[in-house]
């Protein structure tokens, strides 16, 4: 099948964008909206402001599209929702996540020494909450908050950064669980809920995903603590003349909590099992597996009614005790659930990673260089929407190629045909380009 040729690509980008400029109060930021959007998808390598107007057929006015990104006052959250409604999958896993984008200075806003699952460390970064829909074939970017630490919301970086005072501060899994709330109001079927251990062993998060009545599978530290199966209980005894009334049940004796770490390394070889699984198209994974039924003490301790939910437990193949690459998960699948079944659920979150990186690096949602905050706002919606689009364009590919026998482009073969369409386009309205080019290929056949 042909390639796709360039007006045909440029055509399905302007249709594409069509529908969000009606998020814009202006026509002129329309217009910064597909420039932005063909800088994003030229090839510089760095997906700064200056850099990416160098290789625009149309750049128009660099302060004008500075202007665009950092002080126009169009509001990023019309976007998302536009963004939201247009997607054409609806069904998948939902992936929450936090990316960590290391920083030099200590003016970008958000930056400061935290944690970053990037970084796997301390570091001076940003970082960023995200939502994606990964639907076994394509990601798509839902949502992106950034985090705000404490410094960041007095009343002098507020205004340096130009952070509204409606903006409060935000744990990360608070800031995953709006995501969750946006996604689910924009009509999204999700399937599952996956995230990582920063999400996963805080107590609060699963219960709120529990009461949306979301399934989730989520991973949690080695320290966190549960009872097998449901604790057994006694009757609560009077409660002393004058004192408190009792909270919780009373467990019976010898019913203690253990540590889901201290708890797998209990288990004898033979109760593990060798499971394999893919994350996607990619190669097959193996790891020895177990599950239980447990009840999490947090709930008991809080006077709640417990409810027993699966844990996985993951140990590496060839190990027959406890090793620090050990990785457990917490989930609220039904207890019919086999094992297999639990495992792949566990590993969905895994299968976007790459996806993820293309989206940082290629389209530059790590390369934002301003300070302010609507201005990042600004660029990782308008990243959000350049991603979306390469996505369709994979999935209009998949379509055309489903008599044929061969697969569905990758994103990284998109988003290279696509680079490709706006190179050319470059050369056609600068010819000044051509002859460079045409100058530097008589040089190198001079030296050869």
């Amino acid at each position: 099948m042909a390639e796709p040729t360039l007006d045909a690509v440029l055509q399905r980008l302007a249709q594409w964008l069509t529908p969000f400029a009606a998020c814009f109060g202006r026509r002129g930021h329309a217009r910064g909206l597909d420039r932005y959007v063909a800088g994003l998808l030229s090839d510089s390598p760095r997906k700064s402001m200056q850099a990416m107007l160098t290789r625009v057929a149309h750049p128009g006015d660099y302060q004008a599209l500075q202007h665009f990104i950092t002080h126009a006052r169009w509001d990023a959250r019309r976007v998302w929702t536009q963004l939201l409604a247009q997607i054409p999958e609806r069904r998948g896993v939902l992936v929450l996540d936090d990316t960590g984008v290391p920083k030099q200075g200590r003016h970008s806003v958000g930056v400061g020494r935290q944690y970053s699952g990037t970084l796997g460390k301390i570091g001076n970064c940003q970082v960023t909450v995200t939502a994606a829909l990964w639907t076994g074939a394509r990601a798509w970017l839902l949502g992106a908050e950034l985090y705000l630490p404490q410094p960041w919301l007095s009343a002098e970086a507020r205004r340096v950064a130009r952070i509204p005072a409606s903006v409060p501060f935000q744990e990360k899994w608070r800031m995953a669980l709006t995501l969750v709330r946006r996604v689910r109001a924009a009509g999204f079927q999700l399937a599952l809920v996956v995230a990582d251990a920063g999400y996963g062993d805080v107590h609060t998060f699963r219960t709120a995903l529990d009461r949306l009545r979301l399934a989730y599978a989520v991973g949690i530290s080695s320290t966190v603590t549960v009872f097998p199966g449901t604790p057994r209980v006694v009757p609560t005894p009077p409660r002393p003349r004058g004192g408190r009334p009792r909270t919780r049940a009373w467990l019976a004796r010898g019913v203690h909590t253990i540590s889901v770490a201290a708890w797998a390394a209990n288990q004898s070889a033979r109760r593990w099992r060798r499971v394999q699984w893919r994350n996607g198209p990619h190669r097959a994974w193996q790891a020895l597996f177990i599950a239980v039924r447990v009840t999490p003490a947090v709930a008991w301790r809080r006077g709640e009614r417990p409810r027993e939910v699966w844990l996985i437990c993951q140990r590496p193949v060839g190990t027959t005790r406890a090793t620090p690459h050990d990785r457990y998960y917490l989930s609220n699948l039904p207890a019919e659930t086999s094992l297999r079944a639990l495992v792949r659920a566990t590993h969905q979150r895994w299968a976007i990673e790459q996806q993820y990186q293309h989206l940082k690096t290629e389209l530059g949602l790590d390369h934002f260089e301003g300070r302010s905050y609507p201005g990042w706002q600004h660029h990782a919606v308008i990243s959000a929407v350049t991603y979306a689009f390469l996505q369709t364009e994979r999935r209009l590919r998949r379509d055309r190629r489903r008599h044929l026998m061969t697969a569905t482009p990758t994103f990284p073969v998109i988003c290279g045909h696509v680079q490709d369409v706006f190179t050319a386009l470059l050369f056609v309205t600068q010819p000044r380009y051509l002859r460079l080019m045409e100058q530097a290929q008589r040089f190198v056949q001079l030296r050869m």
